[in-house]
């Protein structure tokens, strides 16, 4: 199984970023997908994850009404559009197939979001 996140980069606050994730080794399509980001110092967190059958959308608090998950089954994809982004938004954010809420594989490299003015 394996992971490619990219998108990520500088942006200033109030900006936006969307962040794509190929993911090959499994059947995509069978699974919920998850975005899950890691601040230095902390814990990864799940900030969005959707359902693999009903495309259900759901949000961590700190970013509902600001991120956008979205999937396309045909080219195994996730995706991650973030606006509004704080300086509590700066990780490095990474895609997994989810049980819940729990990863199911081995993490990718991820990519880096940075917000800064």
């Amino acid at each position: 199984v394996q992971y490619a996140e990219s998108g990520g980069g500088l942006v200033q606050p109030g900006g936006s970023l969307r962040l794509s994730c190929a993911a090959s080794g499994f059947i995509f399509s069978s699974f919920a997908m998850g975005w899950f980001r890691q601040a230095p110092g902390k814990e990864r967190e799940l900030v969005a994850t959707i359902d693999w059958n009903t495309w259900r959308t759901n949000y961590a608090d700190s970013v509902k009404g600001r991120f956008t998950i979205a999937r396309d089954n045909t080219r195994n994809t996730v995706f991650l559009h973030m606006t509004s982004l704080t300086p509590e938004d700066p990780a490095v954010y990474y895609c997994n197939a989810v049980l819940g809420t729990t990863p199911v594989h081995s993490w990718g490299q991820g990519t880096q979001v940075t917000v800064s003015s």
